[in-house]
């Protein structure tokens, strides 16, 4: 069982909400940049490609530090490094406010990405911790939920803010600095739940550390973890120019909702499909998968916002399931000690299929035009989500130390 220690604490519950909040406000942070990316373009006049790389700078870097740091809160303990995690996001948000130039947004996405990185194990695996053992589950799917939800939640006030703020570029930063600095400060009224011991700095070696019995699934799934990302980066980098392609006249809000449809899509999926078996979640989630993208990909070619926002939706009801499917089978078949790790491994496979993917649409749209990149995207997203749906079901199972 998780050590408790505290002798002012949170009850369980509460706990347990303060972890998903801070995966919420993370992704949240994640995503509010994305409807903004056309008002930094018309003032600082950079290409489709600067803002891929804008965009993957946050990917690559939370990469680095899922594979740095990803299993460092079973050594120290969660609290010490979510705590340090979420002051350094707030420092992230202050470097957006202040920005006057894309050198400025990539330092900020590299330390929002590093901070990502290094909190979403151990918050994740929090979550695992404080799940009330009568109730199974619920962890699995607040890891889901929490992370599209947050990006729902951040496009979203973000898309308001650049519709009726006076200063959009600045306000939502400054209320997620507010949001970090708080959750920071009430994460010191929350029990421990690890057991630090000694191998922190040995820990900071990269390396993939999947739990043994979930190494096949993590294998077997990644076909339609990859897809489901891949367009996830392309929604949240390019769609606002996709749909500006489409009707040059649309407002720039419409940009922001593209990826808003996507991510609340996925969220209502994830809460629909807990009830489904995983693998079957994740076999249903890789088939929406298909049309949604070729729905996409059709958008330019019929100049059709309502193609668009369908296969957006689509894809985000695809996202949403295989998320959900894919959770709970690795963390079904992953011990308390190895949640961390094999969460923070099925992060490095996600930004990966999220962020590299977004950089060669972003060259393919500087060398041939948006909607060849388009075409060539939705390609290889239904090429994958087909190979995903030829891998048989796994069996359910439980780890003996569970």
């Amino acid at each position: 069982m998780p050590l408790l220690t505290a002798t002012r604490s949170c009850p369980r519950r509460q706990s347990f909400a303060l972890q998903a909040s801070i995966l919420v406000g993370l992704l949240a942070a994640s995503s509010a940049p994305t409807p903004l990316y056309a008002l930094y373009q018309a003032e600082w006049h950079f290409s489709a490609l600067t803002v891929t790389v804008v965009f993957s700078a946050y990917a690559l870097a939370l990469l680095v530090a899922l594979l740095a740091v990803g299993t460092l809160s079973d050594y120290l303990g969660r609290r010490p490094v979510l705590a340090g995690a979420l002051l350094a996001e707030a420092a992230a948000m202050a470097v957006f406010a202040t920005a006057h130039g894309v050198a400025e947004l990539i330092a900020a996405r590299i330390v929002q990405g590093l901070a990502t990185g290094a909190a979403s194990g151990a918050a994740g695996a929090a979550l695992l911790d404080f799940e009330y053992p009568g109730r199974p589950g619920r962890a699995a799917l607040a890891n889901s939920v929490t992370p599209v939800s947050g990006m729902a939640a951040g496009v979203l006030a973000s898309t308001a803010l650049v519709q009726y703020a006076p200063a959009p570029t600045h306000t939502v930063y400054l209320v997620l600095l507010a949001l970090f600095t708080a959750q920071a400060a009430a994460l010191a009224l929350t029990p421990e739940t690890a057991h630090p011991h000694p191998g922190a700095w040995r820990s900071l070696r990269p390396r993939i550390a999947i739990a043994p019995c979930a190494r096949r699934t993590m294998l077997l799934t990644a076909p339609g973890v990859t897809a489901a990302w891949a367009l996830g980066g392309f929604y949240s980098s390019l769609g606002p120019g996709l749909a500006r392609t489409i009707d040059p006249l649309t407002p720039r809000a419409v940009g922001g909702l593209v990826f808003f449809a996507l991510s609340s899509a996925a969220a209502l999926a994830v809460v629909a499909a807990r009830t489904l078996p995983a693998s079957t979640a994740h076999t249903g989630g890789a088939a929406m998968l298909i049309p949604g993208a070729l729905l996409t990909l059709s958008s330019p070619y019929q100049h059709s916002l309502v193609a668009l926002f369908a296969g957006t939706v689509l894809s985000g009801v695809g996202f949403g399931a295989v998320t959900q499917g894919t959770l709970r089978q690795l963390l079904s078949r992953s011990a308390a000690d190895e949640s961390a790790g094999t969460l923070a491994a099925y992060y490095v496979l996600s930004y990966l299929a999220m962020s590299i993917p977004a950089i060669l649409a972003g060259v393919l749209t500087n060398r041939y035009g948006l909607t060849t990149a388009v075409s060539l995207y939705g390609a290889t997203v239904v090429l994958l989500a087909l190979t995903a749906l030829a891998v048989p079901p796994l069996p359910r199972r439980r780890p003996a130390t569970d």
